[in-house]
């Protein structure tokens, strides 16, 4: 072999590995679902590259800019040859983007009354001819609707549609879509489990890292229009001018992508500033300093969205401390806001610990201020009435606020599903809350529709999740934790989507559009939560959990600060029997409910057995729809949850060669840990129980490998990755 041959051989070979390498890369989660690899179809793949030829984006916004380099990536990624953006057609097919005001081509297919219904964040996808050249059109009210648009175009193609009578129109059927963060000033991330908060305030505002901008785009490609960046145990520092520099570079970053920045705020600011020795609401002095106040923040960040408080709650600061209640502390900052149009989001997460029932907690305090909320005023409730359980009934605050601007409060951060260890997709829990019909005003009258405002008329509507991504790379820590983002995202936008639709929208954009794998680990997700149900608290138990980290099982808890901080306070197991009874004969909880789910709730052979023991004491001996006594159908449901985790096992097993080894690897792994913590779950809990009902464990199961106290003691020694806890130290000017 001649020294040329060899020569020209092993540039052959540095071709190949340049050419391969970009390919080779593991796969680390990092792009989302915004991963634009090339389409796996040929066929398809041509038909897009002969459809999509050129981006034609007129308008020069920074949003339209976005627009035209999300489109410009991602189109050039998916078809596999580049695609480039021009002010020009030319007379090839291309993909047209504007709205009538930006875009004289988008104008001339005069479009305002279709765009007119779709108010100002809705969009048109259409497959139309201009200047008798086909083209596909991206078009909307505004730049924010253009870029949603434009997202789920790509979105389109990711999951391999047909263009072909390319028709879809689309507008958000709630407001305000906004994700809240629980990360502290130090960076520390209260229930997160994926690194550090992604705000580098050591940094900022001089340094904008990629990835804040990287955060802006994966929400907007949902339509999520507002961020909380905040601890809701918040630090007051926040509204320093200190920190409103930093804020204010983030909310550059965030603006062209159509998200406004939120700040969780401390109720005694203006004592902890050391400006005023109060913050009663009604004190003329505190009003003035939050409207000075409140001018600053909009000084640094003119198009800020306004607050969200947690008052009165776990220690925080809030008006009762001042003898007054959450309107007054509310319409205060209401008053502070209106002008520059911004909003109070007032969580509802309020208990009181001389409450006989925690359950009735937020009701008790809220029901009786029903239309003294000013209009900017959202009260934001979480889904059920404890906190984010694996399954609770709907907050009866729902059907019972019907003068008050609401918005929900869902949880994708897996407090209590296993941190960033176990797969739990939420889009099944997000979907069972909001198809959940409250009859208040008839059939219909489902959670989603109340947000919505077709139940009762509100001028503000919405929905929130508590996210709290973090510096792991591929921001959640467990890959699958990424889909209870996306499909919150989704069901914000229109929450009739199904947990279905979403989890199949998220496998063909993050992994792969294979029927095979689609269908298997579909399975796996749609499954995930209800397992994570059942190994943990099964027919209706609750808050099983060790208290401050809620991680792994402690039915026995007792003996904490408060009451309803333990394990028996829920359960309320004796020899006759488990679970708390809040019919007429208890707590009388199930008169929050309207009358037919009030009816049905009270009568232990209507209650959906799901539900079970959040209304009722049953004995062990009780006859369950299954013949099965209560004991052995609990036995049953803890066993299940746990064979289903092992199907969850086998499934993923199969699916080797459709997933790209590193996150292969990472859920198998990931898995494995949640077998085992499945079956620390389940012999936990059946063992304690068992210490009441005195009855065995059916034959066919197998048998705990271990007594309750080896299981208490693994309780005491667990080492849980979770820093930091509100009921310690997040108390600020008491």
């Amino acid at each position: 072999m001649t020294k040329q041959t060899l020569s020209r051989l092993l540039l052959l070979w540095i071709w190949l590995i340049a050419a391969v390498a970009p390919f080779s890369q593991a796969e680390d989660g990092y792009d989302m679902w915004l991963r634009y690899v090339p389409v796996t179809d040929n066929t398809l793949r041509k038909a897009y590259q002969q459809q999509l030829t050129q981006i034609v984006a007129e308008g020069d916004s920074p949003t339209m800019l976005a627009v035209a380099a999300e489109l410009k990536t991602g189109l050039s990624g998916l078809l596999g040859k580049p695609i480039n953006v021009t002010r020009k057609m030319s007379a090839a097919p291309a993909v047209v983007v504007g709205t009538p005001d930006n875009s004289p081509l988008v104008a001339s297919l005069k479009l305002t009354e279709r765009l007119a219904a779709l108010g100002g964040e809705g969009y048109l996808l259409e497959k139309t001819r201009i200047n008798k050249r086909d083209v596909i059109v991206i078009a909307a009210n505004s730049d924010t609707g253009v870029l949603y648009g434009s997202f789920h175009f790509l979105r389109l193609l990711q999951t391999q549609q047909s263009l072909h009578k390319l028709s879809i129109i689309s507008a958000p059927k709630l407001q305000h879509r906004v994700v809240n963060h629980w990360d502290n000033l130090n960076r520390v991330i209260e229930r997160g489990y994926a690194g550090l908060s992604l705000w580098d305030w050591g940094t900022l505002p001089d340094y904008k890292a990629q990835r804040y901008t990287d955060y802006a785009r994966i929400n907007a490609s949902l339509g999520i229009n507002g961020t909380v960046i905040n601890n809701v145990n918040a630090d007051p520092r926040v509204l320093s001018d200190q920190f409103l520099q930093k804020i204010a570079a983030l909310a550059d970053v965030f603006r062209p992508y159509g998200i406004k920045l939120y700040l969780s705020i401390n109720y005694n600011s203006p004592r902890a500033f050391g400006d005023l020795d109060t913050a009663d609401p009604l004190d003329p002095r505190v009003a003035q300093w939050w409207q000075e106040r409140t001018k600053k923040v909009y000084e640094y960040i003119p198009d800020f969205g306004g607050y969200l408080v947690k008052a009165n709650s776990e220690g925080q600061p809030g008006p009762q401390d001042y003898k007054r209640n959450h309107a007054d502390g509310a319409n205060m900052l209401a008053a502070a806001l209106k002008p520059y149009g911004g909003v109070v989001f007032w969580r509802a997460f309020v208990y009181s610990p001389d409450i006989e029932d925690r359950f009735r907690g937020a009701y008790d305090e809220f029901k009786s201020l029903d239309g003294k909320f000013a209009e900017n005023v959202i009260l934001q409730v979480k889904n059920g009435p404890i906190d984010f359980q694996p399954r609770e009934p709907y907050s009866p605050l729902f059907s019972a606020m019907q003068k008050t601007n609401m918005m929900m409060e869902f949880q994708v951060t897996q407090e209590y599903f296993g941190f960033a260890t176990h797969l739990a997709y939420q889009g099944t829990l997000f979907e069972e809350s909001l198809k959940t019909d409250t009859f208040v005003k008839g059939k219909g009258s489902t959670i989603g529709n109340i947000l919505e405002g077709k139940v009762f008329p509100t001028k503000h509507t919405g929905m929130a999740a508590v996210i709290n991504p973090g510096t792991d790379r591929n921001w959640t820590g467990h890959p699958f934790v990424q889909s209870s983002w996306y499909a919150f995202g989704r069901m914000a936008w229109d929450h009739t989507i199904s947990a279905e639709t979403a989890a199949e929208e998220w496998l063909r954009m993050t992994f792969s559009n294979n029927e095979k794998f689609i269908e298997s680990t579909k399975k796996i997700m749609l499954v995930s939560r209800e397992a994570g149900v059942n190994y943990r608290s099964p027919l209706g138990l609750t808050h099983l959990y060790s208290q401050g980290d809620h991680y792994g099982p402690a039915p026995w808890l007792s003996n904490q600060e408060r009451p309803d901080w333990t394990a028996v306070y829920y359960h309320r197991a004796s020899k006759d029997g488990i679970g708390f009874d809040r019919t007429h004969t208890g707590s009388n909880a199930i008169a929050q409910y309207p009358e037919m789910l009030a009816k049905q709730y009270g009568d232990v052979k209507a209650v959906p057995e799901e539900l079970m023991l959040w209304f009722h004491r049953v004995s062990w001996d009780h006859k369950m729809q299954s013949d099965r006594s209560l004991w052995d159908e609990l036995v049953h449901k803890y066993y299940e949850g746990v064979e289903q985790v092992r199907t969850m096992q086998r499934e993923w097993e199969q699916q080797r060669d459709y997933v790209d080894a590193e996150r292969f690897a990472q859920v198998k792994a990931l898995l494995q840990i949640q077998e085992r913590d499945a079956v620390i779950w389940r012999d936990s809990c059946i063992l304690y129980f068992q210490t009441f009902s005195g009855k065995p464990i059916p034959a066919g199961y197998e048998q705990p490998k271990h007594d309750l106290e080896h299981y208490k003691m693994i309780a005491r020694t667990r080492y849980v990755p979770e820093p930091w806890h509100p009921a310690s130290s997040s108390r600020v000017l008491k």
